[in-house]
């Protein structure tokens, strides 16, 4: 339990000191930026492992550090039991900038990549 306290600690604090600095603007170029959230669907076909240690916690934030040059966010990922599929879950400006990242990662290529909102039941109080 700890060691899973340890690597989203880790997360966070990694989270907090990566600059927020997108380089795309939207369309109107008035210098703001358009950010998207997406759904990525992607295979392992040898499973996704990734230690729940300092090691795997040290492979993440290389992620999300990586992620960063292409203006990407990770935000948290769903694992089926196999460890052969994930559902992520990103904030982009593209699906480009994605793919981008993912290659740079050495990920397998996205099966699918689909934008998205937020729906939850909190919303309607």
């Amino acid at each position: 339990m700890k060691s899973i306290l340890f690597v989203l600690f880790s997360f966070f604090i990694a989270c907090l000191f990566i600059p927020n600095n997108y380089a795309q603007t939207n369309d109107n170029n008035d210098g703001k930026v358009v950010m998207h959230r997406y759904l990525v669907e992607r295979t392992f076909p040898d499973g996704l492992y990734i230690p729940v240690n300092a090691e795997g916690s040290e492979i993440c934030l290389t992620v999300v550090s990586t992620n960063a040059e292409d203006n990407v966010s990770w935000l948290h990922s769903y694992v089926t039991m196999d460890k052969k599929k994930t559902f992520c879950i990103y904030d982009a400006p593209s699906p480009e900038a994605i793919r981008k990242s993912a290659k740079k990662n050495g990920f397998p290529p996205v099966d699918n990549i689909i934008e998205v909102s937020v729906l939850d039941p909190y919303f309607y109080k």
